[in-house]
């Protein structure tokens, strides 16, 4: 049944008991008071009677793009027991000092592994199958089913809101006749392209060329060098090939900054995964992130020129400030300043095995699509140590960046008597560099599911210091986290839409899961996917292949996944005990098949049954709705012990 409700929403509208606190303690709880305040308690004068800041304290909530957990050495250290990746070489002294200042999560699987569902999941706080965000759908607001993100609850609650560099949920403003535009989530904006790139500030990127008409008549490769000249050229014509000036231009660049393109792949040969930045570090698109952000920080109460001079004003210093930080390095194009790519330069590392035949074999047809579209393994040796290189170097140029980052917010916060939360998301997923075949993510392999995160509080006795966490966490538990910080009472039933746990209660010991949720439909069509900490499963849920659902598909047949041949829903299952790099897929093994056929079971009834939301994003509030299997997700694995083979 499709469901089409219209209404029309003037003010979205937070009630009041947002003011509760789940967890910040009163400021005579902290570890370490300000001097105004230690003085004042000498003077025998009483905390409550000081005119002291708001108790909701400024939040930093740092997302990278493709970023692997290993390319950081305290998560190594903790998984590993080295500061280096099983790769190689990784440097990491600014994050490092962060996790040291509270806690490490080593176990933050993302619910989507590409940047658009995934952002989606986080600022909604929702998995894919519950906000119908599976690729790169424009969503929107109109919908029912749709409840407020993050930043705009937060703003609800007092917070001046902001993001710099890529944030891109895909959430935008709809209306009949009017298309996307900008849905107002933050109240200040400096996004990476819109506004560092359209006004001359990048480095090395691709964007769509338009006609006079406003047409796109294909994509262009824009240069620009320290000296301000730039150049431009077609990597695509829509209306014909590339001119004789395109590939002149093209090869320019290749020989210019030492490029290797992903040349062996079945999908975009133009995609850069190695080669040296234009641009020498701090004047990279992502040095213009941080920069746009301290000036907001640094010249608070007041109006200032951004880099572009345009006039801006300055952080409010009377509300407490939430911040989105939005890198988008270590994404292609992996380009490292020379500096950087210079200290990586002799570094050897191990190039991932990949046992072509062996492991292929045993992959359904959605994965072996997957590798097909993404493949390097034609790759030479050398070609696929610069790829490992170019990689980790632009990772330690983040590091540096991210550490400006921080001690500028920690400054603004101090400068201003005020407490602070900072949240790093590393890697709005992951990022393969060899194994499976493949240097990408997308898929439902540790290498593209598996982040981490770290969580730091001026408020001791709530994060600790020095504190490492092995829990399964997933992405959607950073809204749970980020609200409560901000004195939303999520326990509250206004928010029972939330997917996701507070970070600081499962630190405590109050929330356990036996398993993670994913889902996504990109490249290979809808995969969803299910990890224990022994068993990492996967499956088809859906029959069509196309990537944005069509309104005929809406809940058609919604218990495919469940009823279809076991052949169709192309399973995959690894057992970590026995291969832990997960090169060989037992899902029609015989000693395996109950047991894969039980996670079928389980995770189709939770996607499809628990919640599912598929929608018509071209609509006001069309969608299809699916709980006949509610409860399904119970965060329960319960295996039963005969299934699991000896």
């Amino acid at each position: 049944m499709v469901m089409i409700r219209i209404f029309f929403v003037f003010v979205i509208a937070i009630p009041v008991l947002l003011t509760g606190c789940n967890h910040y303690p009163s400021q005579t709880d902290r570890t370490s008071r300000p001097p105004a305040e230690v003085a004042a308690v000498n003077r025998g004068v009483s905390l409550s009677e000081l005119e002291r800041p708001s108790q909701k304290p400024n939040i930093l909530w740092i997302i990278t793009d493709d970023q692997r957990p290993d390319s950081i050495s305290a998560y190594n250290r903790a998984v590993y027991g080295t500061n280096n990746s099983p790769l190689g070489y990784v440097e990491s002294p600014n994050v490092d000092k962060l996790a040291a200042q509270g806690v490490l999560f080593t176990k933050a699987f993302n619910n989507s592994p590409v940047c658009g569902p995934s952002r989606g999941s986080m600022h909604s706080g929702r998995y894919p199958f519950r906000n119908g965000h599976y690729a790169f759908e424009l969503t929107h607001q109109e919908p029912d089913f749709v409840k407020p993100t993050v930043s705009q609850t937060m703003r609800a609650n007092g917070y001046a809101t902001s993001v710099f560099g890529k944030s891109d949920s895909y959430i935008y403003k709809w209306g009949p006749g009017q298309g996307f535009h900008d849905a107002n989530l933050f109240d200040y904006k400096v996004h990476f392209k819109h506004d560092i790139q359209q006004n001359g500030f990048g480095d090395l990127y691709t964007k769509a060329g338009y006609n006079e008409n406003n047409e796109i008549v294909g994509y262009t490769e824009n240069v620009q060098y320290p000296d301000g000249e730039k150049r431009s050229y077609y990597l695509k014509r829509q209306d014909g090939p590339l001119t004789k000036e395109d590939i002149a231009g093209k090869e320019q660049s290749n020989k210019e900054f030492d490029l290797i393109r992903s040349y062996t792949r079945g999908g975009n040969k133009d995609l850069i995964l190695a080669g040296v930045n234009p641009k020498p570090a701090g004047e990279t698109v992502d040095a213009y992130i941080v920069k746009e952000m301290i000036s907001y920080l640094e010249n608070s109460n007041r109006s200032f020129k951004n880099s572009w001079d345009k006039t801006e004003k300055g952080a409010d210093t009377t509300k407490p400030q939430f911040i989105n930080l939005g890198f988008h390095l270590p994404h292609t194009p992996v380009l490292p300043p020379k500096s950087f790519r210079d200290r990586f330069k002799d570094k050897v590392y191990e190039i991932p095995d990949f046992d072509k035949k062996a492991e292929l074999e045993k992959l359904p047809p959605q994965l072996l699509q997957l590798y097909n579209a993404m493949k390097v393994d034609g790759f030479t040796d050398e070609e696929k140590q610069q790829a490992i290189r170019d990689y980790y170097a632009f990772c330690a140029y983040g590091d540096s960046l991210i550490g400006d980052a921080v001690e500028a917010f920690i400054k603004y916060s101090t400068d201003n008597n005020q407490e602070y939360l900072i949240i790093f998301a590393i890697g709005d997923h992951g990022w393969h560099l060899g194994e499976q075949g493949i240097e990408a993510k997308f898929g439902p392999w540790v290498q593209s599911v598996n982040n981490a995160a770290i969580v730091v509080s001026s408020i001791k006795k709530l994060v600790p210091a020095n504190r490492v966490n092995h829990d399964l966490v997933e992405f959607v538990d950073f809204a749970p986290t980020i609200l409560n910080a901000g004195g939303v009472n999520t326990a509250d039933e206004t928010f029972d839409y939330l997917d996701g746990s507070d970070l600081i209660d499962v630190l405590n010991g109050k929330v356990k899961r036996d398993y993670i949720l994913g889902e996504i439909n990109l490249v290979y069509g809808p995969r969803a996917y299910l990890h224990t900490e022994r068993f990492r499963f996967s499956m088809r849920t859906r029959p069509h292949s196309n990537n944005i659902l069509k309104p005929d598909q809406l809940g058609k047949d919604i218990k495919w996944g469940l009823t279809a041949p076991v052949e169709d829903v192309e399973m995959a299952l690894y057992d970590l005990k026995y291969d832990p790099l997960e090169k060989n897929n037992v899902a029609n093994s015989k000693e395996y098949q109950a047991l894969a056929n039980w996670f079928r079971s389980k995770l189709g009834n939770i996607v499809l049954g628990d919640g599912r939301i598929e929608a018509d994003w071209s609509q006001a509030n069309v969608y299809h709705f699916s709980d006949f299997a509610k409860g399904a997700d119970d965060k329960r694995a319960d295996i039963p012990v005969g299934l699991i083979p000896d």
